[in-house]
């Protein structure tokens, strides 16, 4: 196996545990949920002042409310993000999950690790969201769910989508060449 991950992985179950065991060598600490105790959120605070720690968590609404829970209690942690189509069960029945992503998918999750810094300046401008019709109009849900997995962000609604690029502190460039990319994506497609 590989060398060990110096980070713990905060996942949110036993099945994304043995997965990412799988994958990768590494120690995780399991929410079980979205109902994140207070017991566990100092395990994950001793975890990140003596190893660092990364989250990732299903893309799904209670995946984000785990990862805001994480994000508020225990400031600096890493995020990782798979988006739905890589966390997407064989048979489409299950609900979307790490325990379903493949070995590369989780790789490359791990290989774009993110560490929020809320009190950073706003770098891109809600005008550039409108501009980039990412806020608004009929393609406005593809183009930021789109606009999350090349940024490895994560989905966001229209009104987080603001927040998230700041709390990542992704660059106007790299926003740029990302919206660049999504409408010569939509100019294919057509």
């Amino acid at each position: 196996m590989t060398e060990k991950i110096k980070e713990v992985i905060v996942v949110e179950g036993r099945d994304d545990t043995r997965r990412l065991q799988d994958v990768v060598n590494a120690d995780t600490i399991e929410t079980n949920g979205s109902e994140i105790s207070d017991e566990t959120l100092a395990e994950i605070a001793l975890a990140q002042e003596k190893r660092g720690v990364i989250v990732l968590t299903d893309p799904d609404f209670p995946g984000e409310q785990v990862r805001k829970i994480i994000t508020r209690a225990v400031p600096g942690v890493k995020h990782a993000f798979l988006h739905s189509g890589q966390a997407q069960p064989a048979d489409h029945h299950s609900s979307l999950g790490v325990e379903h992503a493949s070995n590369k998918a989780i790789l490359a999750a791990l290989a774009k690790l993110y560490t929020p810094m809320p009190e950073a300046p706003a770098v891109i401008s809600r005008q550039q969201l409108q501009q980039a019709r990412l806020t608004a109009g009929a393609n406005a849900r593809a183009r930021r769910q789109r606009l999350g997995d090349i940024l490895h962000i994560g989905y966001t609604n229209s009104k987080q989508l603001y927040k998230r690029l700041q709390l990542f502190q992704i660059s106007t460039a790299d926003f740029t060449a990302a919206v660049a990319q999504l409408d010569r994506e939509e100019q294919l497609n057509d």
